[in-house]
């Protein structure tokens, strides 16, 4: 019996029901082999979309193609230079198109292109003229820059529904010009009802903006439909890992903003004396653009939109169902949840976080990584005082589902979870910072990194995941 065998087979509590859904398109990287401490390879189990979501084939073949002609886009007469731009404006068009973004001189939307969805949440918050409201369970991108400016926090209640009073109550009483949310958390998956949030924010004369880094990619987001005023979302989580993300939303508070790069491109005329600046988008867009990275962008956007209608959301929710069924079988793991367990009805998206019993959950990510080539996430994901809620500070583990996601890579966690309760690690973790890092970690490098092995690496990172 071998290794994947085992862990699909002798360690999952009972099977599970058919059908086993298998990947919904095709990732760049899917089952590439990652060795394993204990000698040999396996199949890399990529259980840390929400962190990163590996590029679409066909947006890497798109990247791959649009290559021979890249060159600096406006203002440039050769060729490669026109078909850049025109490329540029191109996918500006169809990223804007992929959530609904209206056009028009009346309520017109525009498309910034920034460097991910941190980047265009400060954007934004340098263009609002007044002050904000936002709730506590917010990824740091949409808390910190906003903290800065004095925003209120909203404490979120027990359940969804006193969430939302008192969201109401609050908007009632301090008249905010932005009510700005995360569509779906980062840390429990959970979506809020943004179409109810945008009625209330504008019946109270605020405007809405949604961080959707993690919505996004699991859901069709239509603005014009649900009412949002503004969208800010980022290519890696959207299977385009080339380093752009994008800010949609109203024009005028866009166009008085002051520039959020002073710089070549973002001008209409420049004197000794002073400048004129452009309108957005190209107001916020000085320097040259990352024009790969809004090609990569688009291509996802198209690709996802070519899927079948719901397919992407019926491929998610199976494998939740199997992971959520799985985890309630093991004893000592334990989900972190904001509403679900209130007996509302609460969408979720494919992102589960949860500690284990008598573990770290630096161990247990390191167990996974290292004793069955699974990647997840641990840490407090940039969402401190959400885990300090739902943790009581302590770290947690996170495991999240995407397009390349099977019913393989749920068993084969679930499976390792099991033989971690069950019979404990096979391998000895440690670290002078709590890091538990597998010692010695035999482990060796791609070819193209050099000779070193894992071992020889500090992998420490930042404080706090993304």
């Amino acid at each position: 019996m071998t290794l994947l065998d085992s862990l699909t087979t002798d360690t999952l509590a009972a099977p599970l029901a058919d059908p086993a859904p298998g990947p919904l398109a095709e990732v760049v990287g899917a089952g590439v082999p990652v060795p394993l401490v204990t000698g040999g390879t396996v199949p890399y189990a990529n259980l840390d979309y929400a962190a990163s979501a590996p590029a679409l084939r066909a947006v890497a073949d798109h990247v791959a193609t649009a290559l021979p002609l890249y060159s600096s886009v406006h203002r440039g007469a050769g060729y490669a230079s026109a078909v850049s731009t025109a490329a540029y404006e191109a996918a500006r068009a169809c990223i804007g198109d992929f959530v609904g973004a209206r056009s028009g001189v009346d309520g017109e939307h525009v498309v910034v292109v920034t460097r991910n969805t941190t980047d265009a949440l400060n954007l934004l918050a340098s263009a609002v003229a007044g002050p904000t409201l936002h709730l506590d369970v917010e990824h740091h991108a949409n808390l910190v820059p906003w903290q800065l400016r004095g925003a209120r926090a909203v404490t979120a209640a027990p359940t969804l529904a006193g969430t939302l009073a008192a969201l109401e109550a609050e908007l009632a009483a301090t008249r905010p010009a932005l009510l700005t949310v995360t569509g779906a958390s980062n840390v429990t998956g959970e979506v809020l009802p943004l179409a109810t949030l945008a009625e209330l924010a504008h019946r109270h004369g605020a405007r809405i903006a949604v961080d959707g880094a993690q919505l996004v990619p699991h859901r069709r987001v239509d603005v014009a439909a649900l009412g949002i005023d503004y969208l800010a979302f980022s290519g890696h989580k959207l299977y385009a890992p080339f380093g752009a993300g994008v800010l949609v939303g109203r024009r005028d508070w866009l166009d008085a903003a002051p520039p959020y790069l002073a710089g070549g491109g973002a001008v209409r005329r420049v004197t000794l004396d002073g400048t004129t600046w452009a309108d957005a988008p190209a107001r916020h867009e000085a320097g040259t653009p990352n024009v790969l990275g809004a090609l990569a962008l688009a291509a996802a956007c198209r690709t996802i939109a070519a899927l079948p209608a719901g397919a992407v959301q019926a491929h998610e929710e199976a494998l939740l169902e199997r992971l959520d069924a799985g985890l309630r079988g093991l004893d000592g793991v334990r989900p972190l949840t904001l509403w679900a367990g209130s007996g509302e009805d609460v969408e979720r998206i494919g992102v589960v976080t949860f500690t284990v019993d008598g573990y770290p959950a630096e161990l247990v990510a390191q167990y996974l990584s290292a004793e069955h080539g699974i990647g997840v996430r641990d840490g407090r994901f940039c969402a401190h005082p959400l885990l300090d809620r739902l943790a009581s500070g302590a770290t947690a583990v996170r495991a999240s589902l995407g397009l390349g996601s099977s019913a393989a890579d749920v068993d084969r966690l679930l499976g390792a979870l099991r033989s971690l309760l069950e019979r404990g690690p096979g391998w000895t973790y440690a670290g002078p910072d709590g890091d538990h890092l597998p010692v010695p970690d035999p482990r060796g490098l791609p070819e193209w990194l050099g000779p070193a092995g894992l071992g020889d690496l500090d992998l420490d990172g930042a404080p706090c995941g993304d």
